[in-house]
């Protein structure tokens, strides 16, 4: 088959638009067919009918040069319509299985991507539990559930309790703080300044650590 020989030299890669030229094809062999059809309907014979009288000889009634060419023409296309209808098949097949291939290469970079941010993502030792809704947190882009893998100078690596945090924050009011948390499996970063506002403490979020 012309597509198959074509997809697999490399030459050619299927598209959509292929295969609607290859139904507009189709959709004029059955157009020729049907005119074809209606000749032999005229002529009152169809495909079938005798094209010779009681007596053996070629009727006179009808335009036998007509019918034979309408004959042998419906016989030819028939055979072209049985040969594009294979072609529309195996390029659909082609598309729906290079569709399916490609779907699922994205699939499997995803979940690489996935797992290589998991293996380089330092684990988390504290997590946020409240955000309070106009404060610095809040301002900073903080959110209940992030999980927190840099404060300031306090990392997984040097991090012990909590009072390291509570000591950063206090040596760094009206300085911003680079924060990084871990929020649905990504690494994001914000810019925290510790600072008075009309609530409670400097940043005005709970973070508890995690065992």
């Amino acid at each position: 088959m012309k597509i198959a020989e074509e997809n697999s030299s490399g030459k050619s890669e299927i598209t959509m638009d292929d295969v609607k030229n290859l139904m507009e094809k189709k959709d004029e062999i059955e157009e020729q067919i049907k005119a074809y059809y209606d000749v032999l309907e005229d002529q009152g014979v169809g495909v079938e009918g005798p094209l010779v009288d009681e007596e053996g000889f070629p009727r006179a009634d009808v335009n036998l040069y007509q019918i034979r060419a309408a004959r042998h023409n419906i016989s030819c296309l028939q055979n072209d319509h049985k040969a594009i209808m294979a072609e529309i098949e195996e390029a659909l097949h082609l598309l729906h299985a290079r569709e399916k291939a490609k779907r699922e290469q994205d699939e499997a970079e995803a979940q690489d991507e996935a797992m290589e941010q998991q293996i380089t993502l330092p684990p988390p030792f504290a997590r946020v539990d409240a955000v309070t809704q106009g404060s610095p947190a809040c301002g900073a882009g903080l959110r209940v559930g992030d999980e927190v893998i840099e404060f300031g100078s306090v990392n997984t690596g040097n991090f012990q309790n909590l009072q390291n945090i509570a000591s950063v924050v206090q040596h760094s009011e009206g300085k911003p703080l680079r924060v990084t948390v871990i929020r649905d499996g990504q690494k994001a970063q914000m810019s925290l300044t510790p600072q008075r506002w009309s609530g409670r403490g400097l940043l005005g979020c709970n973070i508890v650590p995690i065992h």
